[in-house]
């Protein structure tokens, strides 16, 4: 086929650039298929990963339910095993454990529940790791290792204070340090706010002390 003057010059123009940036253009085609594949690929496995780790959770639930310790305790724990080996990073791990810890403190497996809550708390699940803190000094302070669940209570998140202060308080009424237990329940009182829903359950804590 033959091809005019202009035609030609475009062709030749066309040939020039590719010469010039056809290997850069697949190359940076190459990389973009390659990150949508890789995004997509991890999607998937994301995805994957919590549909298992649902199946693991809901097995728990049903197990911290059953008020059969014989075959609950093992079931949970056989759950909860998984989810942290597993699926550690996932939410389900993070909420399978406090559901767990819960189930077996219930069932008189105490040093079961502080295990898993003490896993909860060095994990990196930063936005419920102080809850699971806030539990095992509740947990320990019932075993009456006060000054154990006092240090676990030591160093609280800025968004977390009240609710430590309050455990504080809670952990040195039983102690039978009414005195300081007052402290803390007044500093719990004070960073919370009269607003605050708590703030009425801490307020009659105090009045309870007749201090």
């Amino acid at each position: 086929m033959a091809y005019d003057l202009e035609e030609q010059e475009q062709i030749e123009q066309l040939k020039a650039w590719w010469n010039k940036y056809g290997t850069l253009t697949m190359l940076l085609l190459s990389l973009a298929l390659a990150a949508v594949l890789g995004w997509q690929g991890w999607n998937w496995y994301q995805n994957h990963q919590a549909s298992q780790a649902r199946g693991y959770f809901e097995a728990l639930q049903k197990a911290a339910v059953q008020n059969e310790p014989g075959q609950s305790v093992p079931r949970i724990e056989a759950a909860m095993k998984t989810l942290q080996s597993d699926f550690a990073e996932t939410d389900y791990a993070a909420r399978g454990a406090l559901v767990a810890a819960d189930a077996l403190a219930r069932m008189n497996e105490a040093g079961k529940a502080e295990d898993i809550l003490r896993w909860l708390a060095n994990s990196n699940h930063k936005a419920v790791a102080p809850v699971a803190r806030i539990r095992l000094a509740g947990l320990l302070a019932d075993q009456q290792k006060y000054d154990e669940a006092l240090a676990v209570l030591e160093s609280a998140p800025a968004p977390f204070e009240a609710l430590f202060a309050d455990r504080r308080g809670d952990v040195l009424m039983a102690k039978g340090d009414k005195q300081a237990a007052q402290q803390q329940w007044q500093r719990a009182l004070d960073l919370l706010g009269a607003a605050d829903p708590l703030a009425g359950i801490v307020e009659l804590k105090i009045e309870t002390l007749g201090v």
